[in-house]
């Protein structure tokens, strides 16, 4: 195990803190320094605790961050600058295949802490990245923002994705299943939305602000990842009333294409009720005309075969087949 990281493997879930200094570059460090900036990923009780005990973080500000419903907002106090923005996340696992979660930034004049309660490629972007330089607060700052801006259109894209193979499979479908995964994307794209618009409202603050401990921003970044998240709800808005339509009108494919099967299924249980018909005639015990004649069963036979194709050939005639 890496001894620049604090991982803790809880229920087969990977929990990491990480210290990274700037140096030509990002450098993961063993331990804590002054100006470094620690990443918090998926904290156990013990790492909440260290943050709490050994960096002052208030416990609120942890539990802020860690609950999924808590919305994008800035507060600052003596210590503590802190901007929870919410980011979108990739599900590997059954259910949504995408939803959005807090992520948290805490910046102080000696250090800054990233936390999130999820494996995400914000994070795993900056450090892939490597030259985005934390001690340029504002625009550190901002880089997480628009590496978030375009995890939305990258996710918003692949959701189009989907939605597009699932209606391929509606089209041939009479069951619910597809519906099912329709409804699924359909929530992602309101947890999206819903995120975007509370992102946009922090911006729309920061851009106003004048922070001392971060400095002031750079208007023209601000300002692209501003259009950024503004195409970013345009696309998740067009989406979903394009899915919002497309659902009403498959669930009305589907609805028909039950009743064509079920007008089908009538049509052929009346069809074999006529040689059941004949048949039941003919087998009662009363005279018939046929009871002495060596071809009775055969003129039967002939007759339901007749009138079947007769009657198969009506429900032909009016597109009941």
């Amino acid at each position: 195990m890496n001894h620049c990281s604090l991982l803790l493997v809880i229920n087969r879930e990977v929990t990491m803190i990480t210290y990274w200094t700037y140096n030509n570059g990002l450098v993961e460090s063993e331990t804590i320094r002054k100006n470094c900036w620690i990443s918090v990923i998926k904290p156990t009780p013990e790492e909440t605790d260290y943050l709490i005990e050994k960096l002052q973080v208030s416990p609120d500000v942890i539990n802020d961050i860690l609950d999924v419903d808590e919305r994008s907002r800035y507060e600052t106090d003596e210590q503590w600058v802190t901007i929870i923005l919410r980011i979108p996340i990739r599900n590997l696992e059954n259910g949504l295949p995408f939803y959005t979660v807090p992520f948290g930034i805490l910046i102080s004049k000696s250090i800054i802490i990233t936390i999130c309660s999820a494996e995400n490629d914000v994070i795993h972007s900056i450090i892939a990245n490597r030259m985005i330089d934390f001690k340029d607060l504002p625009n550190f700052v901002m880089h997480i923002f628009m590496k978030t801006a375009n995890l939305y259109h990258s996710y918003l894209k692949q959701i189009n994705i989907q939605v597009a193979a699932i209606e391929n499979d509606l089209l041939k479908s009479t069951r619910n299943k597809e519906l099912h995964q329709m409804l699924k994307m359909e929530k992602c794209l309101v947890y999206f939305i819903t995120s975007l618009k509370s992102d946009e409202i922090l911006l729309a603050r920061l851009k106003s602000l004048k922070i001392s401990i971060i400095g002031e921003f750079d208007e023209d970044l601000m300002d692209n990842v501003i259009i950024e998240f503004k195409q970013a709800m345009e696309m998740a808005n067009i989406y979903s009333d394009i899915q919002s339509g497309m659902m009403d009108a498959f669930a009305s494919v589907i609805s028909n294409n039950l009743n064509v099967v079920m007008k089908q299924l009538a049509s052929i249980t009346i069809i074999l009720m006529i040689p059941t018909f004949i048949a039941s005639l003919y087998g009662m015990n009363v005279p018939n005309h046929f009871e002495q004649n060596p071809y009775g069963f055969l003129w039967v036979l002939i007759i339901s075969f007749v009138l079947s194709g007769f009657g198969a050939f009506l429900f032909r005639r009016k597109n009941w087949f």
